[in-house]
């Protein structure tokens, strides 16, 4: 594998809107990219326009991000593979990786049974590979234009992750590294459970008292499976945990957000799916809701969640029984 410092070729697996925003970080920081992509119509559209209209559209993608259909040879001729897609096709689409060195996971969202690591997943598959995690505070469309945002690149091998930090970092992009991807991981795909009852309460116009309450308990409950999972607590108050807490809960445009509120307003898991929005929280809370029951964890926020988005409880139901739990200390 090359030094971070020097120019890598890189593959990014995935091209919805973060997996088009890493190779264009990639790209501008020089190094080779290419950007595998799973639809033929959607690869030939990005050739043409050099522009992903459907998911990323207005952002221009640098000469040096070469456009793939070709899966095992993009993968097997790139120093790492950075994997960006939904959680639920991670497992087939890794399995058809060449022989990849390192392999870096974007996505968020745990895996049943129990809360299995998508980083796990992927080193099942290729148990020679490094591995390492990429999680944050990262809404796709302010990083495209520029905006300022920061990262965690996560693993149990400090070199691997000091070549993330150094393969992506920029004057807009900042990377912190981090020995804890259990942590980074778990912050970075419970806070889609949570941004799930923040979108609720703002599609039932419960105000920002309402929200505030439901971020800060639902750190709670990030942190108390986070410890069960033998993750470090300060991670889970850091980037990866409260910071990406803050920016999916607060954003209209985080697709976690916007699936609650449509939730509120009657749309099922099965209506999303088909409109093509993907939230990853609706997976993860079924994992997270049964990995409670199994283990005897105390996460009130996650069951309401739950039993609105599978057995189709009232969203004022949900929050009434939520306001009438027993009366507790705050920790």
């Amino acid at each position: 594998m090359r030094r971070a410092s020097s120019p890598a070729r890189l593959t990014v697996v995935g091209a919805g809107a973060w997996g088009t925003v890493l190779a264009i970080l990639l790209a501008r920081n020089g190094h080779s990219v290419k950007l595998w992509v799973r639809r033929e119509e959607l690869a030939d559209s990005i050739r043409r326009n050099r522009e992903n209209v459907a998911r990323l559209p207005g952002i221009a993608l640098p000469a040096e991000i070469d456009i793939s259909t070709e899966l095992e040879t993009a993968t097997g001729e790139s120093d790492a593979t950075f994997v960006a897609v939904p959680s639920k096709v991670l497992p087939e689409i890794s399995a058809r990786f060449g022989d990849v060195p390192a392999i870096v996971s974007c996505s968020k969202g745990l895996a049943r049974p129990g809360l299995t690591r998508l980083s796990e997943v992927i080193g099942r598959i290729h148990p020679s590979s490094q591995t390492a995690v990429l999680s944050g505070p990262n809404l796709a469309s302010e990083i495209a234009a520029g905006l300022p945002a920061a990262a965690v690149a996560a693993s149990v091998d400090g070199k691997l992750a000091e070549r993330v930090q150094g393969w992506l970092q920029s004057p807009a992009f900042r990377v912190y590294t981090s020995p804890d991807p259990t942590g980074v991981e778990v912050g970075g795909s419970l806070k889609n459970v949570i941004a799930l009852a923040a979108g609720m309460s703002d599609g039932l116009g419960l105000g920002d008292n309402a929200k505030a309450s439901i971020v800060t308990r639902g750190l709670v409950e990030l942190v108390r499976v986070g410890v069960e999972l033998g993750a470090r607590r300060e991670t889970l108050y850091g980037l990866a945990g409260l910071g990406d807490l803050i920016a999916t809960c607060s954003s209209p445009g985080s697709r976690n957000h916007m699936a609650g509120v449509r939730i509120t307003a009657g749309a099922t898991a099965e209506e999303l799916d088909a409109d093509g929005l993907t939230a990853e929280g609706v997976p993860t809370v079924r994992a997270a809701y049964e990995f409670a029951a199994e283990r005897n964890l105390e996460l009130p926020i996650t069951a309401e969640v739950y039993r609105v988005v599978f057995e189709r409880k009232d969203p004022r139901r949900a929050l009434d029984d939520l306001m009438s739990r027993a009366k507790r200390s705050e920790w």
